[in-house]
């Protein structure tokens, strides 16, 4: 680690990874809506997990969308034909990962934007020719109105919302000596407020469907902080603490709430931007490797599905294993 710099620039919430050297940010699910995103056919690389082949999270059942004639779920995905689930930010790397692992294991997704209109059509393109089935929604999730309008269209669209994963997130660099309560509060309207805001909305609708599954996208940055990511840190430690008290209070409704926290998620032209943070991570984790936006896709897909109906106000680390390595 440098003096005065992250530890590796870490990723949570579908935010592209920044070099921490004061270079301006890319705000996760807008603003990098324009990069590239993994597969989204049935027939791209597989995920964690056996085939599970009920139809709803943990409530009633019931198709909701007709399947495409030469479509089935992915054979090492959990089998999630039936759900629909909201995501978003998805028009970003990690997001569109998050997205199409979901459309992989036969789930309607509503793709949500900001300002990536044209990488969220695409990504639904991408997860129609593959023979599933997803919608596109824009949304300035800074505002409650528009958080509350974006799950009531999302329920629309097929009747019911099963699953929601808050994604969007802002990732921004600044030093707290000069860092304005504005600055403060830009970061803690999208990356704690929306969450908070959505997942309200999320809740009513499945309260009234018989329970659904809500996952936060947070950070290991929750509690390993990193110079000039005070707000960004702060916010991700409130995400995972949000997940545990509403997975108290929405638990007896059938509603599960879980987050994950990603580790450094690789993007194109994160080795010539940062080569020595890419350096250091390869060398502190333990599989050797950068996360892939399936990876943190893989894991929500796992959260969503009956194999971790049990589960509910836990937080899933999906590092490669680096939050294993002492630090002393």
């Amino acid at each position: 680690m440098t003096g005065g710099r992250a530890p590796f620039g870490l990723n949570g919430g579908g935010a592209a990874i920044t070099p921490s050297d004061g270079r301006e940010p890319v705000a996760s699910g807008q603003a990098d809506a324009d990069a590239p995103s993994g597969p989204c056919s049935p027939d791209g690389p597989g995920g964690p997990g056996g085939s599970e082949g009920s139809a709803g999270p943990d409530g009633p059942g019931g198709q909701a969308n007709p399947p495409h004639p030469h479509r089935r779920p992915h054979p090492h995905l959990p089998d999630l034909t039936g759900q629909v689930v909201l995501v978003t930010g998805a028009a970003g790397g990690v997001g569109q990962g998050i997205a199409g692992r979901f459309a992989q294991a036969g789930a309607a997704v509503v793709v949500h934007y900001r300002t990536g209109a044209e990488a969220a059509r695409a990504l639904v393109g991408r997860i129609e020719d593959g023979g599933g089935s997803a919608l596109a929604l824009a949304a300035d999730l800074a505002v409650e109105e528009e958080c509350h309008r974006l799950v009531t269209e999302a329920a629309g669209w097929r009747g019911r919302l099963t699953a929601l994963v808050n994604n969007a997130a802002v990732q921004p660099t600044q030093e707290l000596a000069g860092m304005s309560l504005a600055d403060w509060r830009a970061v803690a309207d999208l990356n704690v407020h929306s969450v908070f805001a959505c997942t309200q909305a999320a809740a009513a609708v499945m309260r009234e469907g018989g329970g659904g599954s809500v996952t936060h996208i947070a950070s290991i940055e929750a509690d390993r902080p990193a110079p000039q990511h005070a707000h960004y840190c702060a916010s991700k430690a409130a995400v995972v603490m949000h997940a545990r008290a509403a997975a108290l209070e929405y638990g007896p409704y059938g509603i599960r709430v879980n987050s994950v926290s990603p580790g450094l998620i690789d993007r194109p032209g994160l080795a010539e931007d940062w080569p020595d943070g890419v350096r250091r991570w390869h060398a502190a984790a333990p599989t050797g490797r950068l996360g892939r936006p399936e990876d943190v896709g893989d894991a929500c897909v796992f959260l969503a599905s009956p194999m971790a109906s049990w589960i509910t106000g836990q937080d899933l680390v999906v590092d490669g294993g680096v939050s294993a390595r002492p630090t002393w």
